[in-house]
């Protein structure tokens, strides 16, 4: 049995996810700052905080306390704090970045060591992080959010590097959009539900991609 690492599992996104994994027979390692409305016999919690470098630290030793290696990890967990804004709030974009950013990547170097040798790491990324589509005419609610937007172009940057360096390993690394999808952060006029997301999303991450791409239902994106 594969294990898939989730994090921010509590709803939405990442809660779809691993009711998907889990019904398709993957183990589920799920990360959450809250207690989870559903269980299954192969889902194990993890408590974390990206923001902590105590919490990361903490959830990566009880992780490797399992002896089992992860098969995918899913970086999932976000925060959009500048939906309304127009304008950049410096303490909202070091807010963004300190979980979308930092401890993203924090997490991801704290749990690499136990990564499987045909593993994948995966980001979820938004179209909102490209600059080639920040200002095209299919953007939604264009001029807005532009901690959220600096913050998905950086973790799109942050794949880039950690694929290049792992390029020998036999590790996959690269960024999906999982769709505007109706969840607190996508709203209730967003085009998916997450379970259509998570179906799309799942297509994509096992089908292994070519490693530093950045992809939509295994389509490439631009940067």
């Amino acid at each position: 049995m594969q294990t898939v690492l989730i994090t921010g599992a509590t709803k939405g996104i990442g809660k779809a996810l691993a009711q998907k994994f889990l019904r398709e027979g993957y183990r589920v390692f799920a990360t959450s700052m809250e207690a989870l409305d559903y269980a299954h016999e192969d889902l194990k919690v993890f408590p974390l905080d990206l923001r902590s470098p105590e919490s990361i630290a903490a959830c990566a030793s009880e992780i490797e306390q399992t002896r089992m290696p992860v098969d995918i990890l899913i970086n999932n967990a976000g925060v959009l704090l500048d939906e309304d804004e127009t304008m950049l709030v410096p303490e909202r974009l070091r807010a963004t970045l300190e979980v979308n950013l930092i401890g993203t990547a924090a997490f991801t170097e704290a749990i690499l060591p136990f990564v499987s040798a045909q593993g994948s790491i995966v980001m979820i990324s938004s179209t909102a992080g490209s600059l080639a589509l920040v200002d095209h005419p299919s953007s939604h609610y264009p001029r807005h959010y532009p901690a959220y937007k600096i913050s998905k172009a950086a973790l799109n940057m942050y794949m880039r590097t950690l694929a290049l360096r792992l390029g020998d390993t036999g590790i996959t690394v690269f960024s999906v959009h999982p769709g505007w999808v109706r969840t607190d952060m996508g709203g209730e006029e967003a085009d998916l539900a997450p379970e259509e997301a998570a179906e799309g999303l799942y297509e994509t991450i096992i089908s292994r991609p070519q490693t530093g791409g950045f992809y939509f239902k295994k389509e490439r994106l631009p940067w």
